[in-house]
């Protein structure tokens, strides 16, 4: 996964899973920083199913066991689904960061220039969701 706040083996990142170990569901990977917890993959078999909702809950104790009060992550200009899904969830647009998209393609050249739905693809957005200890 290649981010604006650095390239990711979300393989080697902590997370956590739904499902079965021999029949995953849905999974969310994150970095611990010194002030809070970045998500950087989150990923579902079925939309709809709650099972992102239940990932992010995971992500959110863990936060809270760890004293942290803040999680952050970054999606695309172009992922309306994933700025909904959060922003119902208690995050909010924090930051733009105009063609990141562009540096990160340095590094993956196989992101896309353009979404399945036809919105061009170039700038990132920090989403944050500050907890309430």
């Amino acid at each position: 996964m290649v981010l604006s706040t650095g390239t990711y083996d979300c393989s080697s990142l902590e997370g956590f899973f739904s499902g079965e170990p021999h029949s995953i569901t849905g999974l969310v990977t994150y970095v611990i920083k010194p002030d809070v917890i970045e998500v950087i993959s989150l990923d579902s078999v079925e939309q709809g199913k709650g099972i992102g909702s239940q990932l992010m809950q995971e992500v959110e104790k863990e936060a809270l066991d760890r004293g942290m009060k803040v999680i952050e992550l970054i999606t695309t200009n172009d992922n309306l689904q994933a700025l909904k899904f959060y922003q119902k969830r208690g995050y909010y647009l924090a930051a733009l960061f105009p063609d990141a998209v562009k540096k990160a393609r340095e590094k993956k050249p196989s992101i896309p220039l353009i979404s399945e739905d036809g919105i061009p693809i170039r700038d990132e957005i920090l989403l944050r969701k500050e907890l309430i200890i």
